[in-house]
C-alpha cells in the first residue's frame, strides 16, 4: 500500500462540531471490567493512518506513543505535527504567557528559542512509533506569517537538518515561498522533504501550488476545507473547518493523488475539515474515488447525516452506546 488516506486528528469530543453521536457513540457507558470505548481503536478499524495534532500543542510523550502503537494494527501509520515551538514561536510565547502571567518579554523570547533539550524530548517522545515502523512523516506546519526571507530560509534549512533522519513534510502558506519557487525547492529537495500540498480558502497572500510531488520519497496533501467566511472571523476555532467537499470538488484531488502515487513511494492524504466528522466523510469519498478499500462498519447516524457515503460504506445500525 503506497497510498494512505485519513483525517487530521481522531478525537473531537466537545464543541458544536464534536464527533460523538456521529462517528463515535453518543454515550460512553462502561461495562464492569472494561476500559470503555476506545476512539483510536475504532478509528483504526476504518483508516490506516492519522495525522496527530496533539504533538503540536505539547511535546510527545513516550508512554502515550507506546499506547498508540499497541492500540493500532501493524500496518497503521502516524504522521505527527512538530511541536509548536519549532514552527510557531509567537504562539508558543502566548501560551507561555498565559501560564506564567507577568513574565518579561525578554524571558519569553529566550524561552521560545529551540534548544537541544526540545529536540531530544521530541525525538524521545516519538521513538516508540518510529521503532515500530509506524511513522509516516513529520509535519512542519508554518503559519501564514512565516514569509520567505534569508533568515527564514536559513531557519527552515536548519530545522530540516535537525530532523533529516525522518521523512519531513513542510507546510508553507505565504505566497512569498511560491514567488521564490526555485529557492524553496532547493531547500526542500536538498533534504528530501515534501512540499505539502494544501487546499484552503484563497486570499491575496495565499501560496500558489501546482499539486505535483517535488521528491520521489513521498507525497503529502492536506485538505483544510474552503470556509472562507469563517476562516479568519469565527466564534470558535473549529468553525473555520466547517466545510464538506462535494464529490466533484474532491475529484481534482483524487486525480492528483492517482498521478502522484505513480511517481512516489508513499502518498499521504489527510482531511482536516473535522467539524462534525466531515473529514471522515470526505476521507471515505476520497478512498472510493481512488479505488481504495473502505474498511470497517460505520454508524447509521453518520450515513443519515451525510448521505454522500451511502452505498460506499457498510452500515452498523443502532450504534448509540458502547458495543
Amino acid at each position: 500500500m503506497n497510498v494512505h488516506i485519513g483525517t487530521s486528528g481522531w478525537s473531537y469530543p466537545s464543541g458544536k462540531g464534536k464527533w460523538n453521536g456521529l462517528f463515535y457513540p453518543a454515550t460512553r457507558s462502561k461495562r464492569a471490567g472494561t476500559a470503555g470505548f476506545d476512539e483510536l481503536r475504532f478509528y483504526a478499524e476504518h483508516f490506516d493512518t492519522v495525522e496527530v495534532n496533539s504533538t503540536f500543542y505539547g511535546q510527545p510523550r513516550e508512554e502515550i506513543a507506546k499506547g498508540w502503537v499497541a492500540r493500532t494494527p501493524a500496518h497503521f501509520v502516524f504522521s505527527l505535527k512538530l511541536y509548536q515551538k519549532f514552527t510557531h514561536p509567537k504562539m508558543f510565547k502566548e501560551a507561555a504567557l498565559k501560564s506564567a502571567a507577568g513574565s518579561e518579554g525578554t524571558f519569553l523570547d529566550l524561552l521560545a528559542q529551540v534548544t537541544q533539550s526540545d529536540i531530544d524530548d521530541f525525538r524521545a517522545g516519538i521513538e516508540p512509533i518510529a521503532s515500530a515502523g509506524k511513522l509516516g512523516a513529520l509535519l512542519a506546519q508554518f503559519p501564514p506569517s512565516f514569509k520567505s526571507s534569508p533568515a527564514s530560509r536559513n531557519y527552515l534549512a536548519s530545522l530540516l537538518r535537525l530532523f533529516s533522519d525522518y521523512p519531513v513534510a513542510v507546510e508553507l502558506r505565504h505566497s512569498s515561498w511560491s514567488d521564490a519557487f526555485s529557492d524553496t525547492l532547493e531547500i526542500l529537495n536538498g533534504f528530501g522533504a515534501a512540499w505539502t500540498q494544501i487546499d484552503e480558502p484563497k486570499f491575496r497572500f495565499s501560496i500558489r501550488q501546482n499539486a505535483l510531488p517535488n521528491v520521489t520519497g513521498f507525497y503529502y496533501m492536506r485538505l483544510h476545507g474552503r470556509n472562507a467566511a469563517q476562516w479568519w472571523r469565527h466564534e470558535k476555532s473549529e468553525d473555520r473547518y466547517n466545510y464538506l467537499y462535494s464529490g466533484d470538488e474532491l475529484k481534482e484531488f483524487g486525480e492528483t493523488a492517482k498521478a502522484a502515487k505513480a511517481l512516489v513511494k508513499k502518498a499521504y492524504l489527510y482531511t482536516n475539515n473535522h467539524f462534525s466528522a466531515k473529514s471522515v466523510v470526505n476521507a471515505v469519498m476520497l478512498k472510493a474515488q481512488l479505488g481504495e478499500s473502505i474498511e470497517g462498519e460505520y454508524p447509521l447516524a453518520l450515513v443519515e447525516t451525510y448521505p454522500e457515503i451511502r452505498g460506499l460504506v457498510t452500515v452498523q445500525p443502532g450504534m448509540s452506546t458502547l458495543r
